[in-house]
């Protein structure tokens, strides 16, 4: 990894954390409502996996504010649709679990769990016989490995080699509950070693992250088939915002706090390319004043036009020759 792309997902990891501090102290402040899941202690995963899939569609489940800022798509884009404004990424229709920008080829925020990897899986086989050179990334939690859907989905893409990269984010929690109560191993990536090829990789170290999802992307783009990537992390909030988290001890979180995904890359920045406490702090303002600006921006964005509520809801009727 040269320094610039280190540079660009330590600021996004940053950019993001601070995103989510601000989008949880609106939550409570009323500002935003409905659901908020947030992505606070993962951010080496999600920014680094987005950085390094620089090509092809993307498929997320609905933790996902991140995921989408370090895909390209505006930070005020972002915030204005967790306000549900007009101005949102969704036009204040879908909130925090439905962030879709086709344009970015990024589709967030499926609500049900394992739900979108049907989805993805159509999305590369259509890839694949479009002859497309680029493929599809597939993000989902552990807990979606225990679908139907999931097995489905390995098995269609492994039978006929699609292109297409399945990340699990295993940060031991379906909610409340742990991945080893409901499944013989912690290791999800066991399930998918009949069907493709796997790897395991430490979730916040955010080169290793970057490098795994590299060389996984060039395996799909030269039609080698599907392959399986398991990212060990962990969330430092609870499920949502009404979750509390206190079926994890005050231990287990600690434990967890001092592998910090964000002091590792600034502690990478400093060794390995030299950067001063200045440079890296002028980072942590450009961050924070970016949020700064998507919280003003939300806020005097306008509201949606009731008139438009049913728009999008149904299919139109198209002409066929």
């Amino acid at each position: 990894m040269d320094k610039l792309t280190a540079e660009e997902i330590y600021y996004t990891m940053v950019l993001g954390r601070k995103f989510e501090y601000a989008a949880k102290e609106h939550y409570m402040t009323g500002e935003i409502s409905g659901f908020l899941h947030l992505d606070i202690g993962q951010e080496a995963l999600s920014v680094a996996a987005m950085k390094a899939f620089d090509h092809g569609d993307v498929f997320t489940t609905y933790r996902e504010h991140i995921m989408a800022i370090a895909r390209g798509i505006e930070p005020k884009a972002v915030m204005a649709e967790l306000f549900g404004k007009k101005t949102g990424v969704s036009e204040g229709r879908g909130g925090s679990m439905h962030l879709f920008d086709p344009t970015h080829f990024f589709y967030g925020g499926d609500a049900i769990v394992g739900g979108h990897l049907p989805n993805a899986v159509g999305c590369a086989y259509a890839r694949k016989f479009q002859e497309s050179e680029h493929g599809v990334m597939a993000v989902f939690g552990d807990g979606a490995t225990n679908g139907g859907a999931f097995f489905e989905s390995l098995n269609i893409s492994s039978a006929w080699k699609l292109p297409i990269l399945f990340l699990c984010e295993n940060n031991r929690y379906a909610i409340g509950t742990e991945i080893t109560r409901v499944a013989p191993f912690l290791e999800q990536a066991k399930k998918a070693e009949p069907y493709m090829p796997t790897m395991e990789v430490d979730g916040n170290d955010a080169v290793a992250v970057y490098e795994a999802v590299k060389e996984a992307q060039a395996y799909i783009q030269k039609s080698h088939g599907p392959i399986f990537i398991e990212a060990f992390t962990y969330r430092w909030e609870g499920h949502s915002m009404s979750d509390p988290g206190t079926y994890r001890s005050p231990e287990e979180m600690e434990i967890w706090k001092r592998r910090d995904p964000i002091a590792r890359m600034q502690a990478l920045l400093k060794e390995r390319y030299g950067m001063s406490e200045a440079q890296i702090e002028a980072l942590d303002q450009k961050a924070q004043a970016a949020v700064d600006e998507a919280v003003e921006y939300a806020s005097k964005s306008p509201e949606p036009v009731v008139a438009e509520l049913f728009e999008h809801v149904f299919v139109e009727e198209v002409a066929h020759d």
